[in-house]
């Protein structure tokens, strides 16, 4: 797929150090005017760099945060103190991760899904990451209509009394249907119900824009109905997982509608990008600091 107008639009391909002077420090907003944080989940891109020059790509595109969804998993404790030695020198941090091996909607594996949160709580002291993505697994046929939500929901809660007085955060995420035809919570609007049933502050939704407008769509008005739930934004266009502007998905507006709101968690870019990968993060960046200010106070 090319670049069809949006390197055009958002002059991708011309993005200097003045794109981001914006913000001289290299956070990830424009002080006092966009009340999101950016990230990258780094499964994205730079597949063929050793983590640390990944870190530095991320850097060099603008952000100051990256999501992870088990690279970790083989690591030593040295690696861990030299990840997060360049991390830290870098002024960066893991503001998420993923890489559970059981579904919390699952009931058979309650149990599994439980150890697996906390054998992951050592993991995220070491990485310094406070939120952990978990997933609802897939649909288990033949069980009785609501089983598996209320599956989810109490499983949720048995988390949270896990990460009980930790810094920590649950996300739960949607995928869409196309991506797997078998996964349980498709829905974001019953991933937000879940989050409600739940009733716990730590526990929210990872509001995966890409994977509800292929879903269900309406994006905005989920987000403005259950904005209090929501943990965590992925951006990713339609069709195709490539970066903002490639596709159906108005980000602009997307943006927008965050500054408006207030949302003060993170936007993380989870798309594959059609061009040069430092250039178009540098862009989708751009896009959301410039449209995502508030305009007012």
């Amino acid at each position: 797929m090319n670049r069809r107008s949006f390197a055009q639009k958002l002059a991708g391909a011309a993005l200097t150090s003045a794109t981001l002077a914006a913000d001289p420090r290299g956070s990830n907003q424009a002080s006092g005017t966009v009340p999101f944080k950016l990230s990258v989940m780094l499964w994205t891109v730079f597949h063929h760099l050793p983590f640390e020059e990944r870190l530095e790509k991320v850097h060099e595109a603008g952000y100051r945060s990256v999501e992870l969804v088990g690279e970790f998993k083989k690591w030593s404790p040295d690696d861990y103190r030299r990840v997060n030695r360049q991390k830290r020198a870098l002024g960066m941090t893991f503001d998420a991760t993923a890489g559970l091996d059981h579904g919390v909607a699952v009931p058979e594996a309650r149990e599994a899904f439980l150890a697996d949160v906390r054998n992951m709580l050592p993991v995220l002291d070491r990485l310094e990451c406070p939120a952990l993505i978990v997933m609802s697994g897939n649909r288990v046929p033949g069980l009785p209509p609501g089983s598996q939500r209320q599956c989810a929901i109490e499983g949720l809660q048995r988390a949270a009394e896990i990460i009980e007085g930790k810094n920590l955060r649950v996300l739960i995420e949607n995928i869409d249907p196309e991506e797997n035809p078998h996964y349980y919570l498709t829905s974001a609007a019953e991933g937000f119900e879940i989050v409600r049933a739940v009733g716990h502050p730590r526990v929210q939704f990872l509001y995966d824009i890409y994977h509800e407008q292929i879903a269900e769509g309406n994006l905005i008005e989920k987000l403005e109905k259950n904005f209090d739930e929501v943990g965590l934004v992925h951006i990713a266009d339609v069709p195709g997982r490539h970066e903002p502007g490639t596709g159906e998905i108005d980000y602009g507006n997307i943006f927008r509608k965050l500054g408006e709101l207030g949302y003060g968690h993170y936007a993380a870019m989870e798309y594959l990008p059609t061009y040069d990968a430092v250039r178009s993060l540098a862009a989708s960046r751009e896009l959301a600091l410039r449209t995502g200010r508030r305009t007012s106070a």
